[in-house]
C-alpha cells in the first residue's frame, strides 16, 4: 500500500491544489466534514466538485435554457433526457465530450468518448441506435492537427464499428482556434418503451449494491479534474488520466444491463462515467435521499496493491453499479453469468445520508453524500463584454474587390467546396459502419441522418451543429443560429423537432471574457429553444479548453432529434427529377460576416454574422413540414456555410444532376452567390407541384423564389443574367469529395 499524506501534510504542503482545489474550497471541505479530510476524502471532494462533475461555474448559466415540453418525459439530470414520440415509445439521447483525453492521447480518448455516451444510454434502459460525432481540429496543414484528427476518426470508428451501434452522422470543422485543444463531442441516441425507463437512484435501505463489468485499473485517475483544466506543455504527461476502452465488453456489459432492465428487477442503475465509482456511488445516493456503504476490498482490481483513493477515482471503461432487492439477487447474477460479465456485490444502501468506504474492515472514508453532489460550491463569474467585438463587427465585409467573371466566380465556388469545413467528409465517415442493426435509412452527408423506429413507419431524424465562428463574432446571435441550423437540417429531411441535447464548449470561466461568451450564447440559444419549442433536456458542459493560454472558439454544439410520422414522405438534399423546380424559401441579403467565402477568398474571419429573426424561422420550418406532409417536394437542403452557390451546387453533387439556375437581386454577384443570411432552405419540386407551394408559402409569410430547373451534366448560375457559375458537375464533386484526403496525401 502506498504512503499517503496524512490530514495534516494536504493542509500544510496544499496537496488539495494539486487536485484543482482553491483554498476556500479547502476550507469549506473541512467544514462539512466537522475535520480535515483525508487522502481518500480529498481526492473525492476534487473529482465530485470539478467543473466536469458540479457544473460549479456553468450552473447559473444552464438555468436560462428552456427544460420542459409536452413530450418531455425525462430531462436534466439523469444520465439522458427522454423524449416521448407515441404509441408507448420514446427516443433517449444525449451528448458528452472527450476533448482533453483526446488532445494527448486521441485514440482511445476519442473512443472511451464514445463508450461513455453508448452507458449513459442503455443506463437509462433504452438500446442505443445512433452515433453522431461533432469534431473540432487545426488546420491539416501541421503535422500534429493531422496525427488528432486521424487518430480521432480511427478511434471513433474502432470502437463503434466493434459494438455494433452506427455512426450515422456528424460535422467536422478545421480552424486554428482548435490547435492545440481539439473538440471531440459524442451524441448516442437510443429507443425505449415508457414501461423501460430507468434512473439511477440507489433506493430501498438494506439493499445490495452490484459492481458490474472488468476489473479496477489505475487508468483515467482523475479524468474529470483533469477535464476541467487548461491544456499546456505539461498536459502530454498527463496520458495516465485517459481511460482504455474494451468495445467487446462493452457490448456483453450492454446487452446483459438490457436483459437485467427489461427483467424488471432493477431499483437504479448508472454507469460510472467521470469519477468512476465514485461519481455513481454518491449520485445514486444522493437522488434517493439516502446513502451508501462500500466494501472496497471487494472491487475487482487489474493491478497488485490497489489503494482506495484508485478505485475510487479510476475511471476504467465498461464498469455499472445497479441495486436490487435482496430477492432478486440470484436472478441478477445468472443473468451477468450467462454473458461472462462479472458481478460482484460491492456494498449496500444505506439511510444516514453518509458515502462510507470500507477496506479490510477499516473505515477508510465518511462523507455527506449531499455535500458531494448537491451543495457544491458554485460561482456567478464576472462578465465583461470582449474588447475584439467592437473591432471585428465593425469591419467593411462588403467593401472587397469584386470577384466576377465566370472563371474567377467558378473557380471561387470550387474553392469553397474544397474548404475542410465545407467538403465532403466522406473520408471520415466511410471508416464509420452507418449500417450496422439495419436500421438507417438516410446515411451521413446530408442534413439529417434518418434512423427507422422498427415495426413503425416512424423514424427519427437526427443532426448536430454548431458554429464557433459565428459565436466568436456575435455570442448571442450565434447561440441562436446554432440551434435554428440543427432545427433546419430536421425539417429538411421532413422531420419535425422534439428537443435538443448542448455541448458548451469553451475556454476558462474564470476570464470575464469567456464567461460572456458562455453567458450570451446560451441566452441566444435558450430564445430560440423556447420559440422553435425544442426544449433541452440534458447535455455537457466542457470548459478550459485553452492551449498555451489562447481560448478556442466559443463553441455550442447542439444536437437535435426529430419525428417521421411516415418515413415514405422522407427526402433527402439531392436534385431528384430532371424537370423539376428548384426554388428558394426565404429572403437574401448581404451577410458575409464570418462567412466561408469570406474566409476562403480573402483570409478574414470577421464582421457581424448573419441574425437570426427567429419568428421568421419558425414560419419557414412549419411552411417545410407542411410541404414534406402534402408530398410537395422532390429534395432540400439547408443553405448555410457557403451561401447559395454552395448550396445549390451540393444538392447537384448529391443527386448525381445539374440545373440552370438564375437568381435576381440588388446584391452583387459574388455576394449574392455566398452569403451566408440565415433562414433559407433550397428545393426541388416537381411543375405540378408549384401552385400549392406557393400557396402554402404565401399562407405563412415565407418568401418564395423560382430559381430555375433541374437537368443536365451542367451546373449553371446567373445572377441579374449575367453567367457568374458554369461547370461539370463532375468538376464540382471532385472539388468537394477529394478535398480532405487529397490535402492529406500532398502533406
Amino acid at each position: 500500500m502506498s504512503m499517503e499524506p496524512t490530514p495534516e501534510e494536504i493542509r500544510d504542503h496544499r496537496v488539495y491544489a494539486d487536485f484543482g482545489l482553491t483554498d476556500a474550497e479547502y476550507e469549506l471541505i473541512c467544514e462539512k466534514l466537522g475535520r480535515a479530510p483525508n487522502y481518500v476524502e480529498v481526492g473525492i471532494f476534487s473529482v465530485m466538485w470539478s467543473e466536469h462533475c458540479s457544473y460549479k461555474n456553468s450552473r447559473p448559466v444552464l438555468s436560462l435554457l428552456p427544460t420542459k415540453g409536452p413530450h418531455v418525459l425525462v430531462g436534466p439530470g439523469e444520465g439522458a433526457g427522454i423524449v416521448d414520440i407515441g404509441d408507448g415509445q420514446a427516443v433517449a439521447f444525449k451528448i458528452e465530450s472527450h476533448n482533453h483525453p483526446s488532445a494527448v492521447e486521441p485514440y482511445q480518448g476519442a473512443a472511451t468518448g464514445v463508450g461513455g455516451i453508448l452507458r449513459d444510454i442503455f443506463s437509462m434502459g433504452a438500446r442505443p441506435v445512433a452515433l453522431l460525432n461533432s469534431l473540432r481540429f487545426g488546420p491539416l496543414s501541421d503535422g500534429r492537427n493531422r496525427y488528432l484528427f486521424e487518430r480521432v476518426v480511427e478511434g471513433i470508428g474502432g470502437y463503434g464499428n466493434c459494438v455494433g451501434v452506427p455512426t450515422v452522422g456528424g460535422e467536422a470543422v478545421f480552424d486554428d482556434a482548435y490547435s492545440g485543444n481539439p473538440l471531440v463531442n459524442v451524441m448516442c441516441v437510443g429507443l425505449i418503451d415508457h414501461d423501460q425507463i430507468q434512473k439511477g437512484v440507489a433506493g430501498g435501505v438494506g439493499n445490495p449494491v452490484f459492481y458490474v463489468g472488468p476489473a479496477t485499473g489505475r487508468d483515467g485517475i482523475h479524468g474529470a479534474t483533469f477535464a476541467s483544466e487548461e491544456l499546456n506543455e505539461e498536459s502530454e504527461e498527463r496520458r495516465p488520466a485517459v481511460q482504455v476502452g474494451d468495445p467487446f465488453m462493452k457490448k456483453l456489459v450492454m446487452e446483459s444491463c438490457l436483459e437485467l432492465i427489461d427483467s424488471g428487477i432493477v431499483v437504479g442503475i448508472q454507469d460510472m462515467g467521470a469519477a468512476g465509482l465514485t461519481c455513481s456511488s454518491a449520485e445514486m445516493a444522493s437522488k434517493a435521499g439516502n446513502g451508501m456503504e462500500l466494501y472496497l476490498d471487494r472491487v475487482p482490481c487489474r493491478a497488485e496493491g490497489m489503494t482506495p483513493y484508485e478505485m475510487m477515482l479510476s475511471e476504467s471503461q465498461e464498469r455499472m453499479l445497479f441495486v436490487v432487492r435482496p430477492e432478486h439477487v440470484d436472478r441478477a447474477r445468472e443473468i451477468f453469468e450467462r454473458w461472462e460479465v462479472p458481478c460482484v456485490e460491492v456494498g449496500k444502501v444505506t439511510d444516514d445520508g453518509r458515502l462510507r468506504l470500507i477496506f479490510h474492515g477499516e473505515e477508510v472514508g465518511d462523507l455527506p453524500v449531499r455535500g458531494l453532489v448537491d451543495d457544491c460550491p458554485v460561482y456567478e463569474r464576472a462578465v465583461e463584454r470582449p474588447g475584439y467585438l467592437d473591432m471585428v463587427q465593425s469591419a467593411e465585409t462588403l467593401n472587397d474587390p469584386e470577384i466576377a467573371g465566370v472563371q474567377e466566380l467558378t473557380a471561387a465556388l470550387k474553392a469553397v467546396l474544397a474548404d475542410h469545413t465545407v467538403a465532403s467528409k466522406r473520408w471520415i465517415y466511410e471508416q464509420f459502419d452507418h449500417m450496422v442493426q439495419g436500421n438507417t435509412v438516410q446515411a451521413p452527408g446530408g442534413d439529417a441522418a434518418v434512423v427507422e423506429v422498427q415495426g413503425t413507419r416512424k423514424a427519427l431524424a437526427m443532426a448536430l451543429d454548431g458554429d464557433g465562428r459565428h459565436v466568436f463574432l456575435d455570442p448571442y446571435e450565434g447561440g441562436k443560429a446554432t440551434v435554428a441550423e440543427a432545427a433546419r437540417n430536421l425539417v429538411c429531411v421532413g422531420a419535425r423537432p422534439l428537443a435538443v441535447t448542448d455541448n458548451l464548449n469553451f475556454g476558462s470561466p474564470e476570464r470575464p471574457e469567456i464567461y460572456f461568451q458562455l453567458h450570451q450564447s446560451v441566452a441566444g440559444m435558450a430564445e430560440a429553444c423556447e420559440v422553435l419549442k425544442t426544449p433541452v433536456i440534458g447535455g455537457n458542459v466542457s470548459l478550459y479548453n485553452e492551449h498555451a493560454g489562447q481560448a478556442i472558439y466559443p463553441t455550442p454544439v447542439v444536437g437535435m432529434v426529430g419525428l417521421i410520422e411516415d418515413r415514405d414522405r422522407m427526402i433527402g438534399a439531392g436534385f431528384r427529377g430532371d424537370g423539376d423546380l428548384v426554388a428558394v424559401l426565404g429572403a437574401t441579403g448581404a451577410d458575409l460576416g464570418g462567412s466561408a467565402f469570406r474566409a476562403v477568398l480573402h483570409g478574414a474571419v470577421d464582421g457581424a454574422p448573419p441574425s437570426v429573426d427567429l419568428q421568421a424561422e419558425a414560419r419557414l420550418q412549419d411552411t417545410m413540414l407542411r410541404a414534406v406532409e402534402a408530398g410537395l417536394l422532390s429534395s432540400a437542403h439547408d443553405c448555410s456555410h457557403g451561401g447559395l452557390a454552395t448550396t445549390i451546387a451540393e444538392k447537384a453533387i448529391a443527386g448525381g444532376r445539374g440545373a440552370n439556375v438564375r437568381l435576381k437581386g440588388d446584391l452583387r454577384g459574388d455576394h449574392h452567390l455566398f452569403s451566408e443570411t440565415t433562414g433559407r432552405i433550397v428545393v426541388s419540386a416537381p411543375p405540378e407541384a408549384k401552385e400549392a407551394l406557393e400557396a402554402i408559402a404565401a399562407d405563412a409569410g415565407v418568401p418564395l423564389s423560382w430559381v430555375g430547373e433541374v437537368g443536365g451534366e451542367e451546373l449553371t448560375i446567373t445572377v441579374n443574367d449575367e453567367l457568374g457559375i458554369e461547370s461539370a458537375v463532375a468538376d464540382l464533386r471532385d472539388a468537394y469529395e477529394g478535398a480532405i484526403p487529397r490535402r492529406m496525401e500532398k502533406a
